[in-house]
This record gives structure tokens, C-alpha cells and sequence, in this order.
């Protein structure tokens, strides 16, 4: 029977009872789904997941996207993505300096990510404690937190993201055109609101980010970054933060819409092995824009 522990945290929650490599019913995958959304994250443990099982499960919740890093592509699957700081044959198998920085998956496409799954394949431990700990913010928690006269200042506001930018921030280089030409619009800037409606609960999410965001349209140079320090600080303070301790066998979902997300690397030379698949998300909604929406349901 599935239950759910909540975390101590305004985000997070464990989900028991279920055995992952079973055929889910579609009334437990809607109950799974509907904890998601309240939860932003959620995690099942001792799951045993195939590669095979991982794709199946993900593509239940939607279509999936492939990473823009296709060199660190699973052989065989291409829609899991590998996070590792392990070699074979002297070559890295993963991208080891992934989630250096504060970030939402996929928030330099036109249509970003809605969510991601990321499997525990091996947990670097040393003295009895498992490390490479990953922190989650609740950009619904930071956005309700707001005073009022920022949530205005904040409204209507649109901002660029910048696949370019979180490249640089963390490896010093920029995508290679191969790379480029896996992003919709050819790795081109978008922009998206500053604060957009997450598109299935209708809350207001803050949706800025210190890895990709550059700037804040019609705001001066000086004015923007002023803006954009105040909100990437104001976003990641403690109080809206879960930090989720990684067990092998863990299978983590998170909301990129809700959720910003940042890993910790504090495990070196130790090894750390974790297969990730992105779902395909849709055109971000602003708090502006969903007015006339939900008018329109009335």
C-alpha cells in the first residue's frame, strides 16, 4: 500500500509501497504523479532499476528529452543521461561537474524540461557517511515569501537564459555545434518570465536562476544584475531547501518548473554513478499571461 512521508523541509517527500520495476496501474502512477506536483520532490529507495525500467517508467510521465552532452549518453540508451566522475578505458562515462551551480534543468529551451528522474547506481560513503548530497529549492515556497511590493515589482518581468552562460560558469568552454544543434532553436538565448505558473497546480514560481540567467528584459544593466543577486539569493536561502542524502537504489523525482537544484562535491577521489532521464516540458506560462487564462475558465 503507498504512503507518503513528507520531509521536514517545505519540499520533498518519500513515497513507500511501491516496487518500481512492477507495471504500475494507472491509478498508482496518477497518485505518484499527484504527489509530485504537491511535493515538487519526491523519492522512492531500494528500488532495482534496468536501464530498460528507468526509460519505461519516465516515458509513462511524458516524452523525453536527449541531453545536449550526447557524449555522456548511456551506450545502448539515449535518453538517460550519465552523471559520474568514473573512467573506463582512461575516458569519463558521465559528466562529472554536472549541477556545479543552482539551476533548472532545460531552462535554455523554448519549451523547458517539467521534470527530471534521476537513479542512485553508486553512492560514494567514507567513514559510515553517504556524501554527494543534492540540494532542492521550492521556488513556490521562495516566490510565497516574497513582499508584495517585490511580487509586483516581479510582475510581467521576462528574463534570458543562456545555454552559453551555465556552460562557461562551470567548464570554461562553450558547446561545440554538434552539441548546439540538439537544442531547440539551435542553443539560441530564450526568454522566459521571471515568475511563471507552474502549468498543472497554478502556483507562482520564481524562475530565475544564478547557472543560465543573464538579464532581465528592459531593465539597465546595473538594475538587472541588482535584481537578478537579490532573487538568486532570496531563492536558495535554508528555509525553502531540502537537502537529499543519496542511497543506492534511490529513484529521485523533481519538478523543473517548481524546483531549482544544485549537488554537492564533497566525495573526491571516491566514486559517485547516477543515470538521469529529462521530460519534455511546454511553453512557460507568466503570472501575467495565466490571468486572462483562467478568466476565460470562468
Amino acid at each position: 500500500m503507498i504512503s507518503i512521508r513528507r520531509t521536514n523541509a517545505p519540499l520533498g517527500a518519500e513515497i513507500q509501497g511501491i516496487d518500481l520495476t512492477g507495471e504500475l496501474d494507472d491509478a498508482i502512477l496518477a497518485a505518484i504523479v499527484d504527489a509530485w506536483h504537491e511535493h515538487e520532490v519526491i523519492f522512492f529507495r531500494g528500488q532495482t532499476l534496468s536501464p530498460e525500467q528507468h526509460v519505461c517508467l519516465s516515458r509513462r510521465l511524458g516524452e523525453l528529452e536527449l541531453h545536449v552532452r550526447s557524449e555522456f549518453a548511456k551506450p545502448g540508451h539515449p535518453e538517460i543521461f550519465v552523471v559520474s566522475n568514473m573512467l573506463e578505458n582512461g575516458k569519463p562515462i558521465g559528466a562529472s561537474d554536472a549541477g556545479a551551480t543552482w539551476h533548472s534543468d532545460s531552462c535554455c529551451r523554448r519549451e523547458p524540461s517539467s521534470g527530471s528522474l534521476l537513479y542512485a547506481r553508486q553512492v560514494p560513503r567514507r567513514d559510515g557517511k553517504m556524501l554527494g548530497d543534492t540540494l532542492f529549492s521550492s521556488m513556490t515556497a521562495a516566490y510565497e515569501a516574497l513582499p508584495d511590493e517585490m511580487k509586483m515589482r516581479l510582475r510581467g518581468l521576462r528574463c534570458v537564459n543562456s545555454i552559453d552562460n551555465g556552460y562557461t560558469r562551470v567548464r570554461r568552454n562553450v558547446l561545440d555545434e554538434n552539441q548546439r544543434s540538439r537544442v531547440p532553436g539551435h542553443g539560441a538565448d530564450v526568454e522566459h518570465p521571471v515568475v511563471r505558473v507552474h502549468p498543472h497546480t497554478g502556483r507562482k514560481c520564481i524562475y530565475v536562476n544564478e547557472s543560465y540567467t543573464t538579464h532581465i528584459v528592459g531593465l539597465s544593466a546595473d538594475d538587472s544584475r541588482a535584481l537578478l543577486d537579490i532573487l538568486t539569493a532570496h531563492v536558495t536561502q535554508p528555509q525553502f531547501v531540502y537537502r537529499h542524502n543519496w542511497q543506492v537504489g534511490d529513484l529521485l523525482m523533481w519538478d523543473n518548473c517548481s524546483t531549482q537544484h544544485k549537488a554537492m562535491f564533497d566525495y573526491a577521489p571516491l566514486h559517485r554513478l547516477m543515470e538521469r532521464t529529462t521530460l519534455q516540458g511546454i511553453l512557460p506560462l507568466s503570472d501575467v499571461e495565466h490571468e486572462p487564462a483562467m478568466a476565460g475558465q470562468v
